[in-house]
C-alpha cells in the first residue's frame, strides 16, 4: 500500500497569534574581553531545548546569535532559528532581559581569544 504525505502549511498547524513560550532561560556567562558575552541555553514549553545561543556585543548594541555549525563551503549556517521576524524579536528581548538580570559572580566559562 502506498502512503501519500499530504504538505501541510504552518498556518494549517499553528494559528499565527500563537507561538512557543519559554519556560526557562540559564545564562552561562564568558569570562575575557571579547565580543562573546554568553551562552544561552531555553527550553521552549517545557519540551523543546536550544543550547548553545551566543550573546554578543556588537558596534551597535548587544544581540544574540542562534547555535551555528560551519558548512564544507566555510560559511555558517543556523541549526535552529525561528521562522518570523516578531518571534525572533521576542525571543531576543527576552533572553537579553536575562543576561542582564544573570549576576556577574554566576558561574561562567573561560575563552580563550
Amino acid at each position: 500500500m502506498d502512503s501519500i504525505i499530504e504538505a501541510v502549511s504552518r498556518d494549517q498547524l499553528v494559528p499565527e497569534e500563537q507561538h512557543m513560550q519559554i519556560s526557562d532561560v540559564r545564562v552561562r556567562r564568558v569570562q575575557g574581553e571579547g565580543k562573546l558575552k554568553a551562552y544561552v541555553t531555553v527550553t521552549f514549553d517545557n519540551c523543546f531545548v536550544v543550547h548553545n545561543i551566543k550573546v554578543i556585543e556588537g558596534r551597535s548594541g548587544t544581540f544574540i546569535a542562534m547555535p551555528s555549525r560551519r558548512t564544507k563551503s566555510g560559511e555558517y549556517k543556523d541549526v535552529a532559528h525561528p521562522i518570523n521576524s516578531d518571534f525572533r524579536l521576542d525571543l531576543q528581548k527576552q533572553l537579553l532581559s536575562a543576561f542582564e538580570k544573570a549576576p556577574e559572580d554566576a558561574p561562567s566559562e573561560s575563552i580563550d581569544d
